[in-house]
């Protein structure tokens, strides 16, 4: 069973609404700096992706929120690979805080031609480097 690739992040004050909690559509961009964690872990990061000619566009998004989440809170974000494709991927994420689950979501992103920007197969190389966080037994938590 593979471990989540974890990584920390502050809310900063610009990211709160006026009810002093980091605003909803934020969390999309805390995932996709994991996602960019998880490159960064498996590959040198990700513009050595790009270099091979591939991309990744997000397709599909689902988030739940349990408790909010304030300024300067220090989130803990995990990311696990949960599925691996033809064309596509899906990762989970969660965001904790102090031990509290404050948010989860399912992604799924298809790799694309850089050029074309048209559907690509996940070459060997792209499987091989995120093995280490995949778990695809994890998809039925």
């Amino acid at each position: 069973m593979a471990e989540p690739l974890v990584h920390t992040l502050r809310i900063r004050y610009a990211e709160c609404d006026l009810q002093g909690v980091a605003f909803n559509a934020h969390y999309l961009n805390y995932f996709d700096t994991s996602m960019t964690e998880l490159w960064r872990a498996a590959y040198g990061g990700y513009q050595n992706m790009l270099d091979r000619g591939v991309d990744m566009v997000l397709a599909e998004a689902r988030l739940r929120f349990y408790r909010p989440a304030r300024f300067d809170d220090e989130l803990e974000l995990a990311v696990l690979v949960t599925h691996l494709g033809r064309t596509s991927f899906r990762t989970r994420h969660r965001a904790g805080c102090a031990g509290e689950l404050i948010a989860e979501a399912e992604l799924r992103h298809v790799l694309v031609d850089r050029q074309t920007v048209a559907k690509t197969p996940l070459p060997d190389w792209l499987r091989d480097g995120i093995e280490p966080w995949t778990d695809t037994e994890a998809a039925q938590d």
